[in-house]
């Protein structure tokens, strides 16, 4: 790959992740403070991106690869993100939001994929180009992250007005980017987005376990994203958008440690540490507060990485080596929208009826209360896991499979 393209790459990978992080975490806060929300629209709005997540399949694999060169897609939809962010900084209606983070939404997840697939037809050895070009975003929402805790703007419509000039850059930028054309041969079926051919592993009690782990423990995922801000802003926390940056730093190097735990602990008890981790990490988020309490603070949000990397990108490896070479994709498609669209989505939803089940009269909220129960959901993934996951092989799992960062 030549030099000025893999500039170009970085560059573009890093304002994809620094549009998105600098909204995505702090929304739950502005919501509730600026917007007066519900926990109900609060959660509603965090489902909107779950929805979006749904169609952006579809989009990429049925439309945009067919007809059209995926970097003016990508431009077009940053463009036309701008434009929407924009009516979401005048708006003050929360109800009104629901649909303006919804009309956002479907223009920015397609960019996701789209980011990914730009990257990727430019490199001669994906597997081992990517991960370094891919953990630019890491790094962007760790920037942008601290940005927005540093100057002290997590509750206010700044966010999303640094998030709009940002993606008129990277609309501009993408235009910029080397062309990748149409792949009209190779276009992606309705089924294999849906993951209709990886129904068959279904047949594998294991499997069928995992996947509806993967789904049940999004639930609990969801409460971090929508709740973790405004819970540690009400313990006590200062400066919480740069403290809850370390989460994304510690997912980099648990990410790195993945090689090793899988050939030393296998499958399924690597699993299970990270389910563990997400009950440890909510009864921290509970508890803690930001006086005596402050280090549980700390301990929830560097677990971040043990959660994530532990549970999903193992899973995604014991997804690619049940599948095989012919339906790995189909594979990965079904868990991706299973979880980031189904178990995120409702997740959302179910942590905004929580947080309203759990706030008071005079508007403050039982955050121990709300923080038990993904603590409690995740316990239950736990046990009905430990009982019946049998597969616990000891795949080597190869560095240049691994993808640092979710985020």
């Amino acid at each position: 790959m030549l030099s000025t393209t893999r500039v170009k790459l970085s560059v573009m990978m890093f304002l994809q992740f620094f549009v998105w992080g600098a909204w995505y975490g702090q929304m739950s806060k502005y919501l509730l403070t600026q917007l007066h929300s519900t926990g109900d629209q609060v959660g509603n709005a965090y489902a909107a991106f779950s929805l979006a997540m749904i169609i952006a399949p579809f989009f990429v694999g049925m439309i945009a690869d067919r007809y059209f060169a995926a970097q003016k897609v990508l431009g077009i939809l940053n463009l036309l993100g701008a434009v929407v962010l924009y009516f979401i900084t005048q708006n003050t209606n929360p109800d009104n939001f629901f649909y303006l983070i919804l009309a956002y939404c479907i223009t920015f997840a397609p960019t996701l994929a789209l980011t990914s697939s730009i990257a990727m037809q430019q490199m001669t050895s994906p597997e081992k180009e990517f991960p370094g070009i891919r953990v630019l975003g890491t790094v962007a929402w760790i920037v942008v992250t601290n940005i927005v805790g540093y100057y002290g703007f997590g509750d206010k419509v700044t966010i999303f007005q640094l998030s709009m000039y940002s993606a008129v850059v990277l609309g501009v930028f993408s235009f910029f980017l080397p062309d990748t054309p149409p792949k009209a041969t190779t276009s992606t079926s309705f089924s294999q987005i849906l993951g209709l051919d990886a129904f068959k592993l279904f047949k594998d009690r294991s499997f069928a376990i995992f996947f509806l782990s993967s789904v049940l423990i999004c639930i609990p995922l969801s409460f971090y994203y929508a709740m973790a801000n405004p819970s540690l802003t009400d313990g006590g926390m200062q400066n919480v958008e740069n403290k809850m940056s370390l989460g994304q730093a510690s997912e980099v190097i648990f990410m790195l440690l993945i090689p090793l735990a899988y050939t030393r602990l296998g499958v399924k008890k690597m699993l299970i540490v990270g389910l563990v981790a997400w009950i440890v990490r909510f009864v921290c988020f509970g508890y803690g507060d930001g006086g005596s309490g402050e280090w549980m603070l700390y301990l929830a949000i560097v677990l971040h990485g043990v959660c994530y990397d532990f549970f999903f990108v193992t899973g995604q490896i014991y997804t690619d080596n049940k599948a095989g070479e012919k339906i790995k994709s189909s594979a990965q498609g079904l868990i991706s929208l299973a979880t980031y669209g189904i178990g995120m989505g409702i997740g959302s939803k179910i942590s905004g009826i929580v947080l309203d089940m759990y706030t008071r009269p005079d508007g403050t909220k039982d955050w121990l209360a709300v923080w038990l129960v993904p603590a409690g959901i995740a316990a239950a993934v736990l046990i009905v896991f430990v009982l019946l996951f049998n597969d616990n092989k000891r795949v080597r799992a190869a560095k240049d499979e691994l993808v640092p960062g979710s985020l």
